[in-house]
């Protein structure tokens, strides 16, 4: 008869092994099978994958998309919490952000869903904090840190040209404001709004029939 020990060894042995089965995980191909306010369940033959998932890419599924995602796994004493992205790039960058002292899996998540990693990545390369702290609405300090933290590292990152284009999310969400709307509303209509609109008379009228 196995002893009260034995049984508590192979318990250890069998969380280690999940816990590198889960690691192993790079990505996922499923169908998505629920959507809820943070998250997707990702069904992969059978078997439903809780993924947290940031704020564009959540509005850009549909229950039974046919879809593959970039994952991470952020090992807790009492979770395993998966996170997930449509582009490697995303995951990429959400792996530096969560290297940054004081910012966590979520918070990191939260952050690229109020800005871009494209966004991002040019914000950092140019050390644009007003840039990062106006278009997103991330705090000051914190942007301060993602920039001086993240300037040497983000190696082959790649990202588009979008620095002209934050600076036009940028005087959009001045032109906003001076008529009167409120920066967060501001900035949630340019979330919403096709990248083909660059110039900003362009943003200003398409963010106007948003919030009118």
């Amino acid at each position: 008869m196995p002893t009260t020990k034995s049984k508590e060894n192979r318990a250890i042995q069998g969380i280690f092994v999940l816990c590198y089965t889960y690691t192993m995980i790079a990505s996922l191909h499923g169908t998505i099978s629920h959507i809820d306010s943070r998250y997707i369940i990702l069904d992969v033959n059978g078997v439903g994958y809780k993924i947290f998932v940031n704020d564009d890419t959540l509005h850009g599924f549909k229950k039974g998309d046919s879809k593959t995602m970039w994952t991470y796994l952020a090992v807790r004493e009492d979770a395993l919490d998966l996170y997930g992205f449509s582009l490697k790039k995303e995951k990429d960058f959400f792996e530096l952000l969560i290297g940054i002292s004081g910012i966590g899996p979520k918070s990191a998540l939260n952050i690229l869903s109020l800005i871009s990693s494209d966004q991002l990545v040019s914000a950092i390369r140019t050390g644009s904090t007003s840039h990062l702290v106006k278009v997103s609405g991330i705090g000051r300090k914190t942007a301060e840190k993602i920039v001086l933290e993240l300037k040497d590292k983000l190696g082959g990152i790649a990202s588009d040209d979008v620095t002209g284009y934050m600076s036009s999310d940028m005087d959009t969400i001045e032109a906003l404001k001076a008529l009167g709307y409120d920066a967060e509303d501001a900035r949630d209509a340019l979330k919403k709004m096709p990248k083909e609109i660059q110039s900003t008379p362009e943003k200003v009228k398409a963010a106007l029939k948003m919030l009118n």
